[in-house]
């Protein structure tokens, strides 16, 4: 089966603002971020190769449900309320994935 995701890497600007960002992603951007959209699940990470670097995951069932939350005047309003409160202290790119193989570490 192949798995899609939404892929939205931001880079903070300063160390500094970690926490605060971490913290704002957790208590308000995630549950902003499901409401509306059909996903499967969704996880977020801190690069440990640079640590100014964010991940946000969310799983959808198709591409086609991706690209619809992309459309979706939810998400112009989700990318409104990143820029007011994060303005250019963030920057971002979103991408699709869709899972070409998957292995494990006996193959």
């Amino acid at each position: 089966m192949v798995q899609t995701h939404l892929i939205v890497r931001s880079k903070l600007a300063k160390l500094a603002d970690r926490q605060a960002f971490d913290d704002w992603y957790r208590l308000e951007r995630l549950c902003d971020s499901m409401k509306g959209f059909r996903v499967q699940r969704g996880w977020t990470s801190w690069s440990r190769t640079n640590p100014l670097v964010h991940f946000a995951v969310c799983q959808f069932s198709s591409a086609d449900e991706a690209e619809a939350a992309l459309d979706s005047p939810e998400f112009v309003e989700l990318v409104a309320e990143f820029d007011r409160v994060w303005g250019t202290r963030v920057t971002r790119t979103r991408e699709i994935f869709e899972t070409a193989r998957e292995f494990t570490a006996s193959e």
